[in-house]
């Protein structure tokens, strides 16, 4: 049994997702695991994860329209404001995704559906530098 952890760094634009299969994928492929499993973390409480269609980039849009209606960035619906009208609805959007994904890797990589890939969803409007740990276990 083997087992490997890092931390991957990705910078955000402010709202909306970051593809992340990539970069994910590049350090699986170097850990010299061929069956096993992968758990991707993001360590952060106003940012989370998903795994998405990653064929047309309307969806992505799609998205972050749709949680922005979801919950409005109004500061009269929420007592913690003190980071700014986009902090506590971040919260909220990340409380109702993931901020853990586990996937089975087999072959050395993901098991993802063909249109599928990994998304960091950033749910604050200023840009971030977010991290997101990877961690794979197996033989």
């Amino acid at each position: 049994m083997k087992q490997s952890i890092t931390t991957l760094d990705v910078q955000t634009h402010g709202q909306g997702l970051v593809e992340i299969t990539q970069p994910v994928a590049r350090w699986l492929a170097g850990q010299g695991v061929a069956t096993g499993l992968l758990t991707v973390f993001c360590r952060h409480t106003s940012a989370s994860l998903t795994i998405q269609e990653n064929a047309d980039p309307d969806v992505r849009t799609d998205l972050a329209r749709f949680f922005k209606r979801l919950v409005p960035e109004d500061p009269a619906l929420y007592e913690h404001t003190m980071e700014g009208p986009d902090d506590m609805p971040a919260h909220i959007r990340s409380a109702l995704t993931d901020v853990q994904l586990s996937i089975p890797v087999d072959g050395g990589r993901m098991v993802l559906g063909t249109w599928q890939g990994l998304y960091l969803f950033e749910h604050r409007s200023r840009p971030h530098a977010r991290q997101v740990v990877l961690h794979v276990i197996g033989e």
